[in-house]
């Protein structure tokens, strides 16, 4: 059991989309032996996927309405978390938006939007679960950045998005520093192109052929692709994973 026998609760946020990676880790953390929290915008949603991993993998589960933007709405879903489940030992920092707008077009109001929910959103879940992970002596944080943060582009998102992906990626390196003495790991998991919602209809069959055509491994990543790396990250017996960038795009992107 990944949990070391230990209850541990595993937050994920943004994770009430269907076909999204946040839904997906949340199954793959319950099945390694986490219970869940859900946070997302959709309070619907986050039940919906909180009942369906209780269901699947007899682990407690609680869905929330939680804007990451809203430091007061933040601090109120995780005392709920706190007070309904055991300790928290595990986020992952899955919400975020995507922007395709040029550069030349990108208003001061778009690049805030973009930042706040990616960046400020990370910051204000992370800032409150952190310290009772490091008085514990047990964390695992996973920050989802993406390949367009390594690589400039050239996937879906524009430059704020990459740049607010590439932001995570300073962002989880620092903080592996400060807390890896208190027993809290922090990593970053960057995705390739993704069978999600952002992609669903969003490409031509010319030019899906062309992008799998650029993949060594020949297909687009599914959600799971992504989800067993997280949970990978966050087993106990991970511990000297720490501050590291794990790639999930084929090979698309190799350096």
């Amino acid at each position: 059991m990944a949990t070391e026998h230990t209850p541990r609760t595993a937050v994920v946020t943004g994770a009430g989309s269907r076909r999204g990676i946040g839904r997906a880790t949340a199954h793959a953390l319950a099945a390694a032996g986490y219970h869940i929290a859900i946070l997302d915008l959709d309070k619907e949603a986050a039940e919906d996927t909180a009942r369906e991993v209780a269901a699947r993998h007899g682990v407690e589960a609680l869905g929330l309405r939680a804007d990451v933007t809203d430091a007061d709405a933040v601090d109120a879903a995780i005392g709920e978390v706190e007070a309904a489940l055991p300790p928290i030992g595990a986020l992952v920092n899955n919400a975020g938006i995507t922007s395709p707008i040029r550069f030349v077009d990108v208003t001061p109001a778009e690049w805030d939007r973009v930042f706040e929910v990616n960046v400020r959103g990370s910051f204000l879940v992370t800032h409150r679960v952190a310290a009772g992970m490091a008085e514990r002596n047990f964390g695992r944080i996973v920050f989802l950045s993406s390949v367009s943060a390594e690589r400039g582009g050239g996937v879906f998102g524009g430059v704020a998005y990459s740049a607010a992906k590439a932001a995570l990626l300073g962002f989880a390196r620092s903080l592996a520093r400060e807390l890896g003495p208190s027993g809290v790991t922090v990593n970053s998991v960057a995705p390739g192109l993704i069978d999600t919602d952002i992609t669903q209809g969003k490409l031509s069959e010319e030019r899906k052929a062309a992008m799998i055509a650029e993949v060594p491994a020949r297909r687009i990543g599914d959600v799971e692709d992504v989800a067993d790396v997280i949970a990978f990250l966050a087993r106990p017996e991970s511990s000297y994973l720490t501050g590291a960038t794990y790639d999930v795009n084929g090979g698309s992107h190799i350096h």
